[in-house]
């Protein structure tokens, strides 16, 4: 991953470096500087319509007593938008102007999502050991310190009707 990131971190102003002295050659500065003045505003104005829509459904969804979702990641992607357009260079602006897609952010989601549900997995560490889905720990002999204990699944709590899960079952 943090490969990943440092790669982005050198690889991205050197396209964008790039794209300014292509298109700057094709269509002069004057024109080139008029374009990303016009993508920093048309993100400002998509941001703020789009911005105000999504705050609006998601108000909506919280009075109804739903958790808006959809809404929080649209409005992480349409932050992420602005600040991509904001920033000048063509690359962010391409990436800025996709994320402005409702249809584009709906397929984001979900495989966000997907990917989420796959990559799940429960891992159990004691004494600094991985211990296997059985119990067991590797290369754990006689005599090795067994704890006991008992656990309770929360994901059910919010079907108890007292508040915080305090109440018995």
């Amino acid at each position: 991953m943090a490969i990943l990131l440092l790669a982005a971190l050198i690889g991205v102003p050197l396209i964008e470096i790039g794209l300014f002295i292509k298109i700057g050659g094709l269509i002069g500065l004057w024109p080139t500087l008029a374009l990303v003045l016009l993508t920093a505003a048309l993100g400002s104005w998509q941001m703020r319509t789009q911005g105000l829509a999504t705050l609006a459904r998601g108000r909506r969804q919280l009075e109804q007593g739903q958790l808006p979702t959809r809404e929080l990641f649209d409005g992480f992607c349409l932050v992420i938008a602005g600040a991509l357009l904001l920033t000048p260079g063509f690359l962010t602006d391409a990436i800025g102007l996709v994320l402005f897609v409702p249809g584009f952010r709906d397929l984001l989601r979900r495989y966000l999502a997907s990917r989420m549900e796959t990559s799940t997995e429960t891992r159990i560490w004691v004494d600094g050991q991985e211990v296997d889905p059985a119990g067991h720990r590797p290369g754990r002999g006689p005599g090795g310190r067994v704890i006991e204990g008992e656990y309770r699944d929360l994901t059910d709590l919010a079907d108890e009707d007292t508040p915080m899960g305090t109440g018995s079952r």
